[in-house]
């Protein structure tokens, strides 16, 4: 007998490994009709240093082989299918109680105008039919390139999410994340008003970087080593001349255009190491600031619910509140999804979506021409 998708569970497993690259989140997810997803349980798994530089080399490099892809794709896999097992043995539950793991796999390289001339893609490191395997439950994943087909940035997936977490709210909303790279969504109150969504520019992705060159460890907790420094406001007027931050939306980027050889391009070679992570900070909050600045808000006030990482950067939260003094910055855990959770909550709903035939795009956010059904599906 064929199953009703009204029968199936109603407990998902969402899993995120951004391009911070600093591990898996697995978030245990209760998606039922007329109510917002509900979280209800998490696990971290920290990235081993070795996948970590593989998954690094593989992100930078333009030549590798095909045994390099598969081994960080087989480690990688493995380190998913731990965490949503201790996910589950943690919480109670029985691998046959999950309706699906939506997994988003690892992004290596994600040009959506393409390059050099070539067809435009999206590339997530990610073996599902394995995942299945070692955890017993259905896998959905390859979200991206459906929406990618159809004409869209397949990036940024999230704000669909976030609408069904926090559309219902009164006001003005903002979500912002703050991972590898920042991306903004636009929750409005008007009539008539789609849902706007983009990526604004590098977040925490450069800073990891300046400073792995310089200490000790993948990145500058609690933005010590930035506030240590001054901004070089001629430096952050060269990096703000990047096209891309005065590009309207539909927009995405990565590693592929934001990355250490970017920035050395604009150092003139006398800058203090410190100062140089302070700007890279101002960089991300003034591109940031520079991206609310094109959404209609006039002087509405807004909320701005921030999530992600940089969340828990004591430097960059003070900087962001500097640069946004008309705006109430709110956790989004006062609403029941702490900020660390929210991007792999999206892809639990993201699997729910698709196993019920529903649309997982915003073509107002990615360009698509239209909604689209995402992802496939590997049974257990």
């Amino acid at each position: 007998m064929k199953t009703s998708p009204l029968a199936l569970p109603t407990l998902y497993v969402g899993l995120m490994s951004g391009t911070s690259l600093d591990g898996i989140d697995a978030a245990l997810v209760e998606i039922t009709p007329h109510t917002p997803p509900a979280l209800i349980g998490t696990t971290a798994v920290a990235m081993p240093d070795a996948l970590h530089g593989q998954l690094l080399h593989l992100c930078h490099s333009s030549s590798v082989t095909f045994a390099e892809l598969a081994s960080a794709e087989d480690a990688f896999c493995r380190l998913q299918a731990r965490a949503v097992n201790t996910l589950l043995a943690e919480h109670g539950v029985a691998h046959h109680q999950i309706a699906a793991i939506g997994s988003h796999g690892q992004t290596i390289e994600h040009a959506p105008e393409g390059h050099q001339g070539g067809p435009r893609y999206t590339w997530q490191l990610d073996n599902p039919s394995l995942l299945a395997e070692l955890t017993g439950c259905a896998v959905v994943a390859d979200f991206r390139r459906r929406d990618l087909a159809a004409g869209g940035q397949a990036a940024p997936l999230a704000p669909a999410f976030h609408q069904a977490l926090f559309g219902a709210r009164a006001g003005e909303q903002l979500v912002l994340n703050l991972g590898g790279f920042a991306n903004l969504t636009w929750l409005s109150s008007q009539p008539g008003q789609v849902v706007v969504g983009f990526d604004t520019g590098p977040a925490n992705v450069l800073l990891d970087a300046w400073f792995g060159q310089h200490h000790v460890g993948r990145f500058d907790q609690q933005g010590a080593w930035a506030a240590s420094g001054r901004v070089d406001t001629a430096l952050l007027e060269r990096l703000l001349q990047e096209p891309f931050f005065q590009q309207p939306p539909p927009r995405s980027t990565g590693r592929e255009l934001f990355h250490l050889d970017w920035l050395q391009r604009h150092l003139t070679g006398h800058e203090a190491p410190c100062d140089i992570q302070a700007t890279l900070a101002e960089l991300t909050v003034a591109s940031i600031a520079q991206g609310i600045a094109q959404l209609p808000l006039g002087d509405q006030k807004a909320t701005l619910l921030v999530c992600g990482g940089g969340a828990h950067n004591d430097h960059l939260m003070e900087r962001l509140a500097a640069r946004l003094p008309h705006m109430a910055l709110v956790s989004p855990a006062t609403l029941g999804w702490p900020e660390d959770w929210i991007e792999a909550g999206a892809f639990a709903w993201l699997a729910h979506q698709r196993l019920h035939g529903l649309p997982g795009n915003l073509p107002s956010v990615t360009g698509a021409s239209g909604p689209r059904v995402l992802g496939g599906i590997y049974a257990a």
